[in-house]
C-alpha cells in the first residue's frame, strides 16, 4: 500500500528531519547495494550530513577510492575503446572493399573477353596473335561456356518444339 504523494520541502522540525535522514539514508545504501549486486556493477556511496562529523561511506573508504579512481581515468579508457572501436571498423571496411574490387576485376576481365571474343570473330582474328596463354585459355573457357548456353537453348527449343508436335496430334488424329 503506498503513502501517498510527498511533498519535497525542507523539514523545519530537527528531530524530524533527522529521522527522515536516516531512513532516507538507509533506502538509499540500500538501493545502491542492490543495483551493485544484481547489475554488477562497482558503485559507492558519499553521504556527508550535518548530523555527522565523517562522511558515511559506503561499501568501505578503500572501495570507494577505487571507484573513484576508475572514474578519473574513465576519459582516458574511453579514448583507448574509440580508437580500438575506429581500427576494428577500418579493418572490416577494408576487408569488405577489397572483396568489391577483386569483384570488379573479375566482373571487367569477363566483360573484356566477351569484347575480345566478338572482336575477333567480327573484325581481326589478328587479336588473338596478341594474347598471353592465360588469356587464351580464359577466352576459350568463355566461348565454351557460350556454346553450351547456346546448345542447351537450342535443344530446349527443339524438345519444345517436339511436345507441341505430340500435343498437335494428339489433338488432331490422323484419319484411319
Amino acid at each position: 500500500m503506498s503513502k501517498g504523494k510527498v511533498k519535497l520541502l525542507f523539514i523545519e522540525n530537527d528531530a524530524k528531519r533527522r529521522v527522515a535522514y536516516k531512513k532516507r539514508k538507509k533506502g538509499l545504501l540500500n538501493k545502491v547495494s542492490e543495483l551493485t549486486t544484481l547489475c554488477g556493477i562497482k558503485a559507492c556511496t558519499i553521504i556527508y550530513s550535518k548530523f555527522n562529523s565523517e562522511p558515511d561511506v559506503w561499501p568501505s573508504t578503500l572501495v570507494a577510492q577505487q571507484v573513484i579512481l576508475q572514474f578519473k581515468h574513465l576519459p582516458e579508457m574511453m579514448k583507448e575503446r574509440k580508437m580500438l572501436n575506429q581500427e576494428a571498423y577500418l579493418r572490416e571496411r577494408i576487408t569488405k572493399l577489397k572483396e568489391q574490387l577483386n569483384k570488379q576485376l573479375s566482373e571487367n576481365h569477363e566483360k573484356d573477353l566477351v569484347e575480345l571474343m566478338f572482336k575477333c570473330l567480327l573484325i581481326d582474328k589478328r587479336e588473338l596473335d596478341k594474347l598471353s596463354s592465360t588469356d587464351l585459355d580464359d577466352l576459350e573457357e568463355k566461348i565454351e561456356k557460350k556454346m553450351m548456353g547456346i546448345n542447351s537453348r537450342l535443344n530446349g527449343d527443339a524438345k519444345k518444339k517436339v511436345i507441341l508436335d505430340i500435343d498437335e496430334a494428339q489433338s488432331n488424329p490422323a484419319p484411319p
